[in-house]
């Protein structure tokens, strides 16, 4: 018989209480592990922004968005890096449009 690899947390009572199931392997070599982990229900407030369309403040916050992409230092982009710093820089300027 084999047994599955898992990982779990050492010295948690709760994400150590695991179960060996040796009766489910039917025709199989292997046995399923099976772990209990509680996930406690949690509310996250979400919101959603809207701009009526063609409005005035459709423009100006499309003009505003265009400003920030253009002022996003692009020169270097040759590695990974360097790629990422600058997609960083562009996210966090666009989340204060």
């Amino acid at each position: 018989m084999v047994i599955d690899l898992i990982f779990l947390q050492s010295g948690s009572t709760e994400l150590n209480n695991h179960s060996v199931h040796s009766d489910w392997h039917f025709f199989l070599d292997h046995a399923p592990l099976i772990v209990s982990i509680a996930i406690d229900e949690e509310n996250i407030d979400s919101f959603r922004y809207s701009i009526a369309k063609n409005s005035e403040e459709e423009v100006s916050f499309i003009k505003e968005v265009k400003h920030t992409i253009k002022s996003v230092d692009i020169s270097d982009i040759s590695d990974p890096f360097k790629l990422e710093k600058t997609t960083n820089s562009l996210t966090s300027k666009i989340e204060y449009v």
